[in-house]
C-alpha cells in the first residue's frame, strides 16, 4: 500500500510538472506571436513612411524642375535665365548680376514685375509673364 501511495504521489508530481511545461510553452508561443504582430505593424509603418518619403521626393523634384524650366514663350521656345534677368534688370525690377541663376533675388523681382503688370503672382516666368517681360529684353526703362 505504501508503494501504491508513493507511485501515486510520483505520478501526481510528474503530471503537475509536465502541465507547468505546457503552460510555459503556451506563454512563450503567445509572447512570440505578440512580437511577430508588433514587427508586422512596424514593417507596415516603415512602408508607409517610405511611400511618404518617395512622394515628397517626387514633389521636390517636380518643384525643382518648375524653377529650372521657367516656362515656354508663345513661340514654344524656353526663356533663358539670363534673358529673364536682363529683361527684369532693363525693366527696373532686378538689381543683381546677370548670372543665369534663378535664385531668391530673381524670383523676388519676377513677383514684383508680375504684381506691377497685373499678372498672377507666383514668382515663375510662365508664358503670360514672359510675353510681357520679353519686351524689356532690348529696351531699358529709366
Amino acid at each position: 500500500m505504501a508503494k501504491k501511495m508513493l507511485w501515486l504521489v510520483l505520478a501526481g508530481v510528474l503530471v503537475f510538472s509536465l502541465s507547468g511545461c505546457v503552460t510555459m510553452r503556451k506563454n512563450n508561443d503567445l509572447e512570440v506571436q505578440g512580437l511577430r504582430n508588433k514587427v508586422s505593424a512596424l514593417e507596415m509603418q516603415l512602408r508607409e513612411k517610405d511611400d511618404e518619403i518617395n512622394s515628397l521626393r517626387d514633389t521636390t523634384v517636380k518643384s525643382s524642375e518648375e524653377v529650372i524650366n521657367v516656362g515656354k514663350v508663345e513661340d514654344q521656345q524656353q526663356a533663358d535665365p539670363k534673358q529673364i534677368q536682363t529683361a527684369l534688370k532693363n525693366a527696373g525690377y532686378y538689381t543683381g548680376t546677370v548670372d543665369g541663376k534663378l535664385g531668391k533675388k530673381t524670383r523676388k523681382a519676377v513677383r514684383a514685375f508680375q504684381k506691377a503688370n497685373n499678372l498672377p503672382i507666383d514668382g515663375k516666368v510662365g508664358s503670360k509673364t514672359w510675353s510681357v517681360l520679353k519686351e524689356y529684353l532690348e529696351k531699358k526703362v529709366k
